[in-house]
């Protein structure tokens, strides 16, 4: 007992410093993308497909490993049912808040792109929240089932940086900069932003909204009233948000399967098939793994102290900020 006491004393303490320890034979190594069938016995396949958390290009750091990011994740998904023709359909359970604008667009653009080669139907299946990016990337599909207590919506642009010039005034410190031009460290945490920074941000995020926007009208063909609600940035509940026109259906994952069989025109034995790196015992559509990389292994995701202080890094997102603590 006492040697179990100290390593885990040991990788607590490694955490909370931000030490890298060496993986341990404890965590298996993630295997090849492997297909599990979840219910069904014909021939013809919806493939499931999870995006669950913030929406990243980023790998996934782990307390004793790194997984592959979010991108990388759903693009290998995608190559892998482009080699298998009887893959008809996609049902793609989102659960995220959002995340970066580049990360996000790459997610819409896959899926698409995927959508148009194979003639595959895409069906999207919210749960608990489908927001700002999370929304964006849902935009390609034929058919949008909300949760009856999903929320979604935040359709906008958020510019988030830290600040700590007033706290540095306050003690004394400063930060001597040289700079080229103007703007040059414009977005510092160093300094304040003056009116003409303020500016140049704000017409940066007027035309990345603009492109949300648009693909929201292109996709879903809203009224000028439903629009400009919509612009807002608010986030909805499922029944405004079908009312708006963002979602066709509020129902629940059954729901969803059936209208996927239907707008692919399956039988009603088509297989629901997933992809897995691992087996996990007594799988169904409700695992929200995307490729179940984590399972047959000990949990890694323990809190530590950065964990605690999880705020995103200054960038531009497609996202609802108040939901990123609970992904």
């Amino acid at each position: 007992m006492k040697r179990w006491s100290w390593f885990i004393m040991i990788v607590v303490l490694a955490a909370f410093a931000g030490c890298s320890l060496p993986k341990l034979s404890l965590f298996p190594e993630s295997g090849p993308l492997k297909e599990v069938t979840l219910e069904g016995t014909g021939q013809e396949k919806i493939l499931v497909l999870n995006i669950s958390g913030p929406i990243s290009d980023q790998p996934k750091d782990k307390l004793l490993r790194t997984e592959p990011s979010m991108v990388q994740e759903l693009v290998t998904h995608l190559r892998k049912a482009a080699k298998d023709p009887q893959v008809k359909a996609l049902l793609v359970k989102v659960n995220s808040p959002g995340g970066t604008i580049t990360a996000s667009d790459i997610l819409y653009h896959e899926i698409s792109s995927y959508k148009e080669r194979s003639g595959a139907k895409v069906v999207v299946a919210m749960m608990d929240v489908a927001a700002s990016g999370g929304y964006y990337l849902s935009l390609p599909a034929d058919w949008i089932m909300a949760h009856p207590t999903t929320i979604t919506g935040s359709v906008g642009v958020i510019f988030m940086r830290p600040g700590v010039s007033g706290f540095m005034e306050k003690f004394g410190f400063s930060m001597n900069v040289n700079k080229s031009g103007e703007q040059k460290d414009m977005g510092s945490p160093f300094r304040a932003p003056t009116e003409s920074d303020e500016a140049i941000f704000q017409q940066l995020i007027d035309q990345m909204a603009g492109r949300f926007y648009g693909l929201v009208q292109k996709h879903r063909k809203l009224t000028p009233e439903q629009l400009e609600k919509v612009r807002t940035a608010r986030i909805f509940l499922a029944d405004e948000a079908k009312e708006l026109g963002l979602v066709d259906e509020i129902g629940y994952l059954k729901d969803a399967v059936a209208k996927t069989k239907t707008l692919a025109g399956l039988k009603a034995d088509a297989k629901v098939v997933t992809y897995r790196r691992q087996e996990s015992a007594e799988d169904n559509i409700y695992n929200s793994a995307m490729s179940g990389s984590s399972q047959g292994g000990v949990e890694t995701n323990l809190p530590t102290l950065t964990r605690f202080l999880d705020l995103p890094e200054a960038g531009f997102y497609y996202m609802w900020p108040a939901a990123v603590g609970g992904q």
